[in-house]
């Protein structure tokens, strides 16, 4: 009970993110979200629409009364461009806690860190609370910490490439050094993957393609939700210290 999740001093009561894209239809992503029991889901304000009410609107499947709205900047590739897309977020729906996605190619859409530093800057200054997708580099976490961001979003591996988490080392030293929202972003698979995560003490972590692209994707879900609460409890619990020498279980005194 007392193991509270607070992103801009407002609390959630699940750690994980589900992202609104890649699924057959509106009505199958609102399925998978509702199953995931995520309280936040992203909202690519460039791809999905949230305005034009022409056409299917997201608003009419994920109530953004009862989910919080996390609108980002996914297809932009320089500052100008993430900075205008999440200004227009603000106009439509008034959001101001928004996901910051900088990417510096279209082939491995890994993260452009100067573009984004900069971009992250100038968002806190204008009052926005970004979360800020990064790669997983310690000192580059550490100065998006200091230029104000809310929560660091490291990749585990490439976007969409469900390779799950491939530094762990550098992913505990961020940890360590910060005291903000440390959630895992990009590149998980599995259920299992998002455990990891949380067994390394991160606070949260975001999925979309590993859910949207399954072939059960409502069973997918169910599993991310609850891989997300073991791996929290797991790492609250304190794990045994490791040892390459065999221990025995049983105790040594009384032996027949």
């Amino acid at each position: 009970m007392k193991d509270k999740f607070f992103i801009a001093n407002k609390q959630f009561n699940s750690r994980l993110i589900v992202g609104t894209g890649k699924y057959k239809s509106m009505r199958e992503c609102a399925k998978a979200v509702e199953l995931s029991g995520a309280n936040i889901v992203t909202v690519a304000v460039r791809r999905v629409n949230i305005s034009n009410k022409k056409k299917p609107l997201l608003m009419d499947y994920i109530d953004p009364k009862k989910i919080t709205y996390l609108p980002n900047t996914a297809g932009c590739f320089n500052s100008e461009d993430a900075l205008r897309t999440l200004r227009l977020a603000r106009e439509i729906g008034g959001w101001k806690l928004v996901k910051l996605e900088v990417l510096g190619d279209k082939r491995n859409l890994f993260p452009e860190m100067i573009e984004t530093l900069k971009s992250t800057e100038v968002l806190s200054k204008e009052g926005f609370k970004v979360m800020v997708y990064c790669n997983d580099d310690p000192l580059m976490a550490k100065r998006l910490e200091n230029s104000g961001a809310c929560a660091i979003m490291p990749l585990a591996a490439p976007i969409g490439s469900g390779l799950g988490i491939q530094n762990k080392v550098n992913i505990r030293i961020i940890r360590a050094q910060t005291k903000l929202p440390l959630i895992i972003d990009a590149g998980l698979g599995q259920a299992s993957d998002a455990a990891i995560a949380m067994e390394l003490g991160c606070d949260g972590v975001l999925v979309n393609t590993a859910i949207a692209r399954a072939k059960k994707p409502f069973e997918m879900a169910m599993a991310f939700k609850n891989a997300v609460i073991a791996g929290r409890q797991s790492f609250l619990s304190g794990r045994i210290e490791m040892s390459i020498l065999g221990k025995a279980s049983s105790p040594k005194k009384g032996i027949i």
